[in-house]
């Protein structure tokens, strides 16, 4: 959802990228208090922990 009226609030996606961003950085979740734009940062939290494990696996194991 784009929000092209009102540059100042957070689309969905600005809010999705957050959540990605706090879980590569290691920072608790802070979801904002709109519950859509909240569900679209846990989305991306959680996303963010699948993609930036806590620790790297070797790429070739022998």
């Amino acid at each position: 959802m784009n929000n092209t009226k009102n540059n100042t609030k957070a689309t969905y996606e600005d809010w999705f990228n957050v959540g990605k961003s706090d879980a590569y950085a290691g920072k608790p979740k802070t979801p904002p208090e709109d519950a859509e734009s909240a569900s679209m940062y846990d989305l991306g939290y959680s996303e963010g922990e699948i993609t930036c494990p806590p620790t790297e696996t070797p790429e070739n194991e022998e």
